[in-house]
């Protein structure tokens, strides 16, 4: 690569930098993201969209349009070293919420391209900290969660057959079969409803109570709590890699009109520093000749007091 590209790709990837870091460049896209979501929630009036619907047009393809340009204006700050760009998550979401709204497969299906400009809402998460720990907290619990479902599962499967055998016959229309037994269990983990329940459940058998018990006990607090749990700590998880990504940004490059700066922040510091050595010098002058005079007054005395009268 010629030293004239690489000058060029600096000065490309500096001005974009400048820009992108801005204070009022999150703030405007994150209003170009409210903007596109009330546009979205005015399509689904239809007095409106017949009313005004080359407007909304016209204010869709603007928005795309201003989508486009941040995502270049984003890739541009990486002109020096464009594999970094993908290295982020977000840039590649944003890549792909944007770049597909622009295939011709996109513009030909409505329903595609109504999901496409509705995923460009979650990119305000990309500007809420808060918001961006909890979806990464909800990517992060899945594993968790995965496991959750199937202890779930298996809990229901057991009570929904138990529950089949003992109340079937005198209540089919909640325990008929082990999918209907199952969709009235899975309606008492909420714990809706469950009054209504032991009371059917004890006119059939007084041991109904102990198998209302124990299941309550075992899916609506102990399942519910490992949930719970398994969230708080993808939560806390999700809190540091963002503590880490907000310690890992990289520093505002240096620009020449700071390198200025500096040079003269080190031109006063070295003045400063001559100064201080003239004073020193001048203060060591001063106490040698203070100490020679002390030094002379005394043999002086004594070789007066020596002379006769």
């Amino acid at each position: 690569m010629s030293d004239g590209t690489s000058r060029l790709q600096r000065a490309l990837a500096d001005r974009s930098r400048r820009i992108v870091e801005s204070g009022g460049f999150d703030t405007a896209v994150f209003c170009l993201i409210i903007g596109n979501a009330v546009l979205l929630g005015i399509e689904t009036y239809t007095g409106a969209v017949d009313q005004w619907r080359g407007e909304l047009k016209a204010a869709e393809h603007l928005f795309l349009a201003a989508f486009a340009s941040e995502i270049l204006l984003r890739a541009a700050t990486y002109a020096e070293r464009p594999k970094d760009f993908f290295r982020d998550p977000w840039n590649v979401f944003d890549l792909v919420v944007v770049g597909l709204a622009l295939t011709p497969f996109a513009r030909e299906n409505a329903t595609v391209l109504r999901l496409l400009r509705l995923a460009r809402v979650l990119r305000a998460a990309r500007f809420l900290p808060q918001l961006r720990i909890v979806i990464v907290a909800v990517g992060k619990s899945l594993p968790g969660t995965l496991s959750f479902v199937l202890i779930g599962a298996l809990l229901l499967y057991v009570y929904a057959m138990l529950g089949w055998v003992f109340f079937a016959a005198a209540d089919p229309e909640h325990y008929g079969s082990l999918g209907r037994a199952a969709l009235t269990l899975f309606l008492l983990i909420t714990l809706d409803g469950l009054g209504d329940a032991v009371r059917g459940g004890l006119e059939i058998s007084r041991w109904a109570i102990v198998y209302f018990a124990s299941f309550v006990l075992l899916g609506s607090f102990l399942l519910v709590n490992l949930l719970i749990g398994v969230v708080i700590n993808s939560l806390e998880e999700a809190r540091e890699l963002e503590d880490e990504r907000t310690r890992e940004r990289p520093a505002v490059p240096v620009t020449p009109a700071m390198d200025e700066s500096r040079a003269v922040l080190l031109a006063r510091i070295a003045a400063a520093r001559r100064a201080l050595d003239e004073v020193e010098a001048g203060l060591a002058v001063a106490s040698s000749e203070s100490d020679g005079h002390h030094r002379a007054a005394p043999v002086g005395g004594q070789g007066l007091r020596a002379t006769p009268t």
